[in-house]
């Protein structure tokens, strides 16, 4: 199989590109138009970390269906707490709620990946689920005001991100912090190795 020449990020996450680039991962960007509610209703019932595979999934589908060559990745994250999926909030109010709730315990951040290999009009795909478990400090009323105020947890699922300003509010993490981030490159060269990819053949 003839090595793809680049590497799709089929998402606008900041965080996840910032990932690649700091890896050393030479990328581009290709954001799909994936409905995740339409995706995720058509579905059924899931857990927490299979929605996270089907929407990675689905993104990476969309982006690599208009090309004819290379590697698309797509992923997606969804905080699981107390048994339940936690999404973005969207809106201050929810963020605070989740923020009351989540203080002082652990919740686990499932990030979904999805590798289309679509070299030499081959395509080959492979995925895996990532989780970790996120513990979080018994911030007070005020921190938690001040930090939904500054707009960050908004849209972010789970309303947290360890490589921001809530990264003060995070005691620890078991598990992959890149998982936590939205994107584990580890598990990334294990995705690329089972293509046939070495990751070292996509260092900038």
């Amino acid at each position: 199989m003839t090595t793809p020449a680049r590497l799709v990020l089929a998402s606008k996450s900041p965080a996840r590109t910032k990932l690649l680039s700091d890896a050393g991962i030479a990328h581009s960007i290709l954001v799909s138009d994936v409905d995740e509610d339409a995706v995720s209703a058509a579905a059924g019932p899931l857990t927490p970390a299979e929605t996270a595979l089907l929407l990675a999934r689905a993104k990476a589908e969309a982006v690599a269906a208009d090309m004819s060559d290379g590697l698309v990745v797509g992923c997606d994250s969804v905080f699981e707490f107390d048994g339940e999926p936690y999404g973005k909030p969207w809106e201050a109010a929810v963020a605070l709620e989740r923020w009351q709730l989540m203080r002082g315990k652990s919740g686990v951040l499932h990030t979904g990946h999805w590798l289309i290999n679509a070299a030499g009009g081959e395509s080959v795909a492979h995925g895996e689920i990532n989780s970790a478990v996120v513990h979080f400090e018994d911030v007070s009323d005020a921190e938690i005001l001040a930090y939904v105020a500054t707009g960050e947890p908004l849209q972010v699922a789970g309303g947290f991100t360890i490589d921001g300003l809530a990264g003060a509010f995070i005691s620890g993490v078991d598990g992959d912090p890149h998982t936590v981030v939205g994107l584990s490159i580890s598990t990334l060269r294990r995705l690329l190795a089972k293509t046939g990819v070495s990751i070292t053949e996509l260092w900038a």
